[in-house]
């Protein structure tokens, strides 16, 4: 199915993610140039099309780029556009790259035939940035909806493997220790280990390649799995989390009260401040040994 729907172009070796510039760096009662690598921040348009109506802007999202395919398709995912890899006719990166970077910034998603879109559905001002996906809603309500499938309570992971997750995730980031500039998201399998992990300068981005990943391997909802964030657990990295099956998150940062009270709701185990010394559990206790 991957294949069926990837027919168009994706940009990959083009979409530079790092780069280096000069600074001035002050240590101390030392001063000197030297060279730097900071990561790329690019703005994504989203562009949506489906049979009944023509190709329209879904959302601007500041990112970095590559692996944008998965960011789109985790995004109208994570917004109940979609439900099902069978609901995606076609991804593809629709406008040329920006003169300076060389950077595709526009990607279309066309929606198979039997989907209906309204695109009243989700108004909201659907301009995100690095640091706030959930900014701009016209109504808390339109992001509060129950997710279509309950989670279920087939997760389970111990005290001692939610401590090791985040020196696994460092671990298995690779820009992260080139700029040290950039988030993460990784996929906890039932035995406690990461086994996938995706990087991008915003969270919410992070977490929405990692469910177009998974929906690329038609493998939503998730199944006896969890995720690991590199930064604080807010509300919108929660309902992301929700909307994809995930029985347990956990994050390096803390939660805030409106994302407690949704995973309480759901059903999911949230932990937060998780480091190799212990962690704060806020949520269903259950599934912790």
């Amino acid at each position: 199915m991957t294949q069926d729907i990837l027919t168009g172009f994706i940009a990959t070796a083009s979409q530079a993610r790092h780069e280096s510039i000069e600074i001035i760096r002050n240590f101390g009662d030392h001063q000197e140039s030297l060279n730097d690598t900071i990561s790329i921040e690019e703005p994504l348009e989203i562009r949506i099309a489906g049979p009944d109506f023509d190709e329209t802007t879904l959302t601007i999202t500041m990112r970095t780029p590559g692996q944008d395919h998965e960011l789109s398709l985790g995004f109208i995912y994570s917004e109940g556009i979609i439900s099902t890899l069978d609901d995606v006719a076609d991804v593809e990166h629709c406008r040329p790259p920006s003169i300076e970077r060389g950077i595709h910034n526009a990607i279309c998603i066309t929606l198979a035939p039997h989907v209906s879109f309204n695109q009243d559905q989700l108004r909201r001002n659907f301009y995100t940035n690095s640091g706030c996906g959930v900014c701009g809603k016209t109504s808390i309500e339109s992001v509060l909806a129950k997710p279509a499938l309950p989670l279920k309570n087939e997760f389970s992971i111990s005290s001692k493997q939610i401590k090791q997750l985040p020196v696994c995730l460092r671990e298995l980031q690779t820009e992260f220790p080139i700029t040290g500039g950039i988030h993460a998201a990784g996929l906890i399998n039932n035995e406690g280990r990461i086994v996938m992990v995706r990087e991008d300068i915003g969270r919410h981005n992070a977490i929405d390649k990692l469910i177009g990943a998974k929906l690329l391997a038609d493998e939503l909802p998730l199944k006896t799995e969890g995720l690991m964030l590199s930064g604080r657990a807010g509300f919108e990295l929660v309902q992301k989390a929700v909307m994809a099956g995930a029985e347990f998150l956990s994050a390096i940062g803390p939660p805030s009260s409106l994302s407690i009270s949704l995973a309480k709701e759901a059903g999911m185990t949230l932990a937060g401040f998780a480091n190799d010394r212990g962690f704060n559990l806020y949520t269903h206790p259950q599934r912790i040994s």
